[in-house]
């Protein structure tokens, strides 16, 4: 089984065939895949998706994935790397583009929940075919400026993924009342602030007793408050350590953490390593 790489922070590729050249494989990259046309199987960590025209699956590092063509299929290969994620980074604090890492940990958060094509929301296809179609014009043509050109164009694409990926919530997470689910999505956007994570401002946010805040939530996630939080956060740590080069004090800072001893500390108690052993280990699987 082969592992590919890339060596730039993103790149895009475009094929047309009657097999596919490529077979069982693993990538150290994320990669989204876009049919537009065409008819034929995608297989993902021993899960099988018919896939047609117009669907669109995405592959996280280290997933095993490939496609069987049925009928001949022009695919669109999109792949990127942290880097190019770090480099979304946005500088300006009023930016309503916000950080698009913290944007795109939603997806990593909840890849293994997803279910063949990830395009729900039907009147999302139109607007995902015509992105595909200028990205394709853009290589085609190659013409000034338009690498810029397709990198705002992936990034509008980037959206569309996580608004789609957030309407196709795991089952333990489809509550009974909307309500909850607006907590948890409180939750995901405010997780680098510990001021706007405090319970106090939840039920205030949500204008709802302190109280009936922790049972109410405890009853459809069958977590606490806090425990879902804490669980959020240490997900996002294993993202940084497996996916960054970030140093363990950095990640702390970042997350929230007293500092790095707190950090290593309930790392250990929910993981039973240590933040450095287990990113040893998932260097070693790479």
């Amino acid at each position: 089984m082969r592992i590919h790489h890339i060596h730039q922070p993103f790149d895009v590729l475009l094929v047309t065939v009657d097999e596919c050249p490529i077979k069982e494989h693993k990538n150290t990259f994320i990669e989204l895949v876009y049919m537009f046309d065409g008819a034929g199987t995608y297989h993902i960590n021993q899960n099988e998706f018919r896939y047609q025209k117009e669907n669109l699956f995405l592959a996280m590092p280290m997933d095993l994935h490939y496609t069987e063509v049925k009928e001949t299929t022009a695919f669109m290969f999109i792949r990127f790397n942290n880097i190019y994620l770090n480099a979304q980074k946005a500088r300006d604090e009023y930016s309503n583009l916000g950080d698009w890492i913290h944007k795109l940990e939603y997806i990593f958060h909840n890849n293994n929940h997803l279910q063949g094509c990830i395009l729900r929301n039907q009147h999302d296809k139109p607007l995902v075919r015509a992105l595909m179609e200028a990205i394709r014009q853009e290589y085609a043509n190659r013409q000034t400026l338009h690498k810029e050109l397709v990198q705002q164009l992936l990034n509008t694409l980037l959206t569309v993924v996580a608004r789609n990926i957030t309407t196709h919530i795991p089952e333990k997470t489809k509550l009974a009342q909307n309500t909850s689910l607006d907590i948890i999505h409180y939750i995901h956007q405010n997780i680098y602030n510990q001021d706007l994570l405090r319970a106090e401002r939840i039920a205030s946010h949500f204008n709802i007793s302190l109280n009936y805040l922790s049972e109410y939530f405890k009853k459809h996630t069958h977590e606490t408050l806090q425990q879902y939080i804490i669980n959020y956060k240490i997900a996002l740590v294993e993202i940084r350590l497996k996916h960054s080069d970030m140093r363990i004090n950095e990640i702390a800072a970042e997350l929230g953490f007293t500092d790095d001893s707190h950090l290593i500390k309930t790392f250990r108690k929910h993981r039973g390593m240590s933040p450095l052993e287990y990113r040893r280990e998932a260097l070693a699987m790479v």
